[in-house]
């Protein structure tokens, strides 16, 4: 896991930040697709930039269209009692996009446990 300096409230695209919560610079694998996007890109992996409880900034491989939900998989970086390791798993919208960067307004997660290949077990089968 690798953790910087603590998030400041940098601009995004321009834009004053607005955020309400903190968030924190993870950065860690993630694995994103578009739901119920016909035609569009429908997959791809990057890095975790940051993470809130209400939001997460990720690279991605494209730029992902705007107000188009997604599914978030990031590879947590703290094991379950120290030994089985975890996926965080979030649904959400794609609420800020530029051409390898995208920030989503998580609307549900959970954790789910996940094999040595990175997937967690309930998506495996």
């Amino acid at each position: 896991m690798e953790i910087s300096a603590p998030a400041s409230r940098a601009n995004f695209g321009g834009t004053a930040d607005r955020r309400g919560t903190n968030r924190f610079p993870v950065r860690e694998d993630v694995r994103y697709r578009v739901l119920h996007g016909r035609g569009l890109p429908s997959r791809g992996v990057g890095k975790t930039l940051d993470i809130g409880s209400r939001g997460i900034l990720f690279t991605t491989q494209e730029r992902l269209p705007l107000g188009h939900v997604v599914e978030v998989a990031v590879n947590w970086p703290v094991r379950l009692g120290g030994a089985c390791p975890l996926q965080f798993v979030a649904v959400g919208k794609v609420v800020r996009s530029e051409a390898t960067t995208a920030a989503v307004q998580i609307a549900r997660y959970e954790f789910k446990t996940r094999g040595s290949n990175g997937v967690a077990a309930s998506a495996a089968n």
